[in-house]
């Protein structure tokens, strides 16, 4: 077996005193995890995260800074995570989106409820890291990511 990397995005989206996730099943388990996705060739970070977020919630969103870059590797089946989270603000709801076919739900939290979710609920340790990591206020420049299309 050879070893697999995911370069993937995330988005944390706040709307008062909620926050956006959505419920996906993974190996015949519903988890909850924040709107997210793999980076899509020819595309930064910050679109793969606003394409993402629109794919599996149907919200437009604007990427604001990065909140943190969460590393996870699975030794059972070889699988390396780089996780790239945002913090996101809600452009608009787009109205009749079809959204993936792989989403469940699409639900607002508060960070309480979400506590109160087991941690075997979530799809990965990434999911409870970076929301803690948002509430703590860690907030890094997306000028921290340089970018370049080489066409």
């Amino acid at each position: 077996m050879s070893w697999v990397q995911h370069i993937t995005v995330a988005s944390i989206v706040q709307k008062e005193d909620k926050f956006l996730f959505v419920e996906e099943y993974v190996k015949k388990k519903l988890v909850i995890n924040q709107p997210a996705g793999h980076l899509e060739e020819n595309e930064s970070l910050q679109e793969a995260c606003i394409r993402e977020t629109l794919e599996e919630t149907g919200y437009l969103v604007e990427a604001l800074y990065l909140v943190g870059i969460y590393h996870e590797y699975s030794s059972a089946n070889r699988d390396m995570w780089l996780r790239f989270c945002f913090a996101c603000k809600v452009i608009k709801k787009v109205e009749n989106y079809k959204i993936d076919d792989k989403i469940s739900n699409v639900i607002w939290l508060t960070e309480n409820e979400f506590n109160l979710k087991p941690d075997d609920t979530h799809r990965s340790n990434m999911v409870k890291k970076s929301l803690q990591d948002f509430i703590l206020g860690k907030e890094y420049k997306t000028q921290l990511i340089s970018y370049e299309k080489n066409d």
